[in-house]
């Protein structure tokens, strides 16, 4: 039978982004969490290739304690068991030391795994680099993007759109692939599932000393990538008021705003006009 994992994420409702004003670290503790979206339509599509050939499912998460109730809703959703990686030693951590943490949990527990799905990106952060890393650590092939996804023996079949083409890709496996959120809606949480997950689930909690994982290579002091500034955008909007008559109202208007118009339209307002 096939074995897949799934890496989900909890990231925190969009209205509610705490930050460290020392560290600039998100404080997720202090905020609701949900599943991120992305990692939704990851677990469906393990979902379905267990519909279609049958498969064990393994959900995977990294983050502090609370994150155990993304772990749960994987598993009302489908998936057989979960796996929580919580220690205040891997918060603060960067994609590379993400994707090395979640390499030597996948390497201790699962290391006969056949397909790794993950989210193409994740709402709080947006950078859709864990997946290849994980890819990249674990010395796997990896197809990020991918819209719909098909396993017939030890090939996965994969189509995805990039830079506006079309591709469709064989993997053979093990390997990895990143779900975009353009596949397939996710489906609805069965009450027989609700109660499978917040009975008797099966979650297994691991730390940095479980895995063997020195401080060193985790979280904040393991991560290349220092945070110093965040900031929320401002939007802020203006009024302009064009007088005079039409003609010298359009000529206004074409000075001030042709390169604009003209992108929209797709062509030179001032070459057209002349």
């Amino acid at each position: 039978m096939l074995k897949l994992v799934v890496c989900i994420k909890q990231v925190p409702q969009v209205s509610e982004l705490p930050w460290d004003p020392e560290t600039w670290h998100l404080q997720r503790e202090l905020a609701e969490g949900m599943m991120n979206p992305a990692c939704r339509f990851a677990l469906e599509a393990a979902l379905k290739i267990r519909d279609k050939i049958g498969a064990r499912i393994t959900a995977v998460t990294m983050g502090p304690p609370s994150a155990e109730e993304a772990l749960r809703e994987a598993v009302a959703l489908g998936a057989d068991k979960g796996i929580l990686l919580t220690d205040r030693k891997m918060a603060g951590a960067d994609t590379y030391t993400t994707s090395l943490t979640l390499s030597k949990v996948i390497q201790k527990i699962i290391p006969d795994f056949d397909l790794i799905l993950c989210g193409a990106s994740t709402i709080d952060s947006d950078t859709a680099q864990v997946g290849p890393q994980l890819a990249e650590e674990l010395d796997i092939p990896g197809v990020a993007y991918v819209h719909e996804l098909t396993i017939a023996g030890n090939k996965a079949r994969i189509r995805r759109v990039a830079d506006g083409f079309s591709e469709t890709i064989e993997m053979e496996l093990p390997g990895l692939v990143t779900i975009n959120t353009t596949s397939e809606a996710p489906r609805y949480m069965s009450f027989r599932g609700f109660q499978q997950a917040f009975g008797e689930s099966d979650i297994i909690t691991h730390d940095a000393a479980s895995l063997g994982l020195h401080q060193e290579w985790i979280g904040a002091r393991g991560s290349a990538t220092k945070i110093r500034n965040v900031y929320s955008p401002i939007a802020e909007r203006g009024n302009l008021v064009l007088t005079g008559t039409n003609k010298k109202i359009l000529d206004q208007l074409f000075t001030l705003f042709d390169d604009r118009i003209g992108g929209v339209v797709g062509k030179d307002l001032k070459t057209e006009k002349n």
